[in-house]
């Protein structure tokens, strides 16, 4: 049984579900203690969430492994790690892997991938659960919880955008300015299951940039996301009429030399609750989008 534990470093005593939810444990996840077959301990014993924490005293919570769902394959097919510990594992999505099964892909996903990953290491939680999902020819840092407890931890954080997620973009033609806001509200296009479009329905969404370097006929630019509605940086830039080179499905440019959505995600920031700082990972230009650049070299 996985545990999990703080310290009330105040000098008040708190009750333990209103220190437990300053920690980020959500109704939700105190639902799934209950009924998981989890438990709440301070010093050994079993308490109820309305008893109190005093200054000095540490609260465990334990909870069950989750067990594999032979539903979903486990594939060997290669994972590059970026970063892990016993809570959270940070990769490398290559360009062309599926985040989660589908139609597309049922067996060889970052899923499937992270799950072999997973029991090649003899994990007891062998469900992997992905925080922030990539389109499927999108490239970059992708950040995944080993075990449902962390997932919850982050919910708060990415209800509330609080995940910062950085992108760079190559679009078509020369942007005019430095730096820019995008905003306008994206749906899904009428009777099309896949594509999206500014749409006066649709969800808010805004899309913040700043213009790395001109080539005339392109544009790369640093994206920072500050809504995560699918496919959103894509129909923004779409939208003011400089799509993404190699974005075929939102009319960006074919004949540059790359054959998907010039995207890439570069770095991603989140508040680990279980380390409480700060955690931030970074993944360098892939070789397609250094090549559609002629070697142009990005610092990070």
């Amino acid at each position: 049984m996985a545990s999990f534990s703080w310290v009330n470093q105040e000098e008040t005593p708190f009750k333990i579900k209103t220190f437990l939810a300053q920690q980020g444990v959500s109704h939700r996840m105190f639902s799934i203690i209950k009924r998981g077959g989890g438990s709440v301990e301070i010093n050994g014993r079993q308490v109820r969430t309305v008893d109190e924490i005093q200054p000095g005293e540490q609260v465990v919570i334990s909870l069950p492994p989750e067990q594999s769902n032979d539903v979903v394959e486990s594939s060997h097919m290669p994972l590059d790690v970026l970063y892990e510990d016993e809570n959270w594992l940070i990769v490398n999505k290559p360009a062309g892997v599926t985040s989660v099964p589908g139609k597309a892909d049922r067996s060889n996903t970052m899923v499937n991938r992270v799950k072999g990953y997973l029991e090649d290491a003899g994990s007891q939680d062998l469900v992997p659960h992905v925080v922030t999902r990539l389109d499927r020819f999108t490239s970059g840092v992708a950040l995944l919880a080993k075990h449902r407890f962390a997932h919850g931890l982050l919910d708060k954080q990415l209800q509330t955008h609080a995940v910062d997620k950085r992108y760079f973009a190559v679009v078509d033609g020369d942007l005019p300015d430095d730096h820019g806001v995008i905003e306008g509200p994206i749906g899904r296009v009428d009777g099309d299951f896949i594509r999206r479009e500014v749409r006066e329905d649709g969800r808010a969404s805004t899309t913040e940039y700043w213009v790395e370097h001109r080539f005339g006929n392109m544009t790369l630019v640093r994206v920072r996301l500050h809504t995560g509605r699918t496919h959103q940086i894509r129909v923004h830039f779409s939208h003011i009429g400089h799509p993404l080179v190699g974005d075929e499905i939102y009319g960006g440019p074919m004949d540059r030399g790359i054959e998907r959505q010039a995207l890439h995600a570069y770095a991603l920031t989140f508040y680990d609750p279980f380390a409480q700082q700060d955690r931030k990972t970074t993944s360098a230009l892939p070789e397609d989008m250094v090549k559609l650049l002629d070697g142009y070299q990005v610092e990070i």
